[in-house]
């Protein structure tokens, strides 16, 4: 299974826009927040791995 790093650009409401970190393109994946780790916020880094996202510190 593949594992990839994301940074969460924005949140809106219930979902969130997630950018790949190593992608050149501006394409935004949106995510529901609740797959998401709970504290995140504009900014945080998350890993995805087997189907999980947890934040890297």
């Amino acid at each position: 299974m593949k594992a990839f790093d994301y940074v969460v650009v924005n949140i809106e409401g219930d979902y969130a826009n997630l950018r790949r970190l190593d992608e050149e393109g501006n394409e935004l994946k949106l995510v529901a927040r609740a797959l998401l780790p709970d504290s995140i916020a504009e900014g945080t880094k998350l890993h995805y791995e087997y189907m999980e996202y947890t934040i890297v510190e």
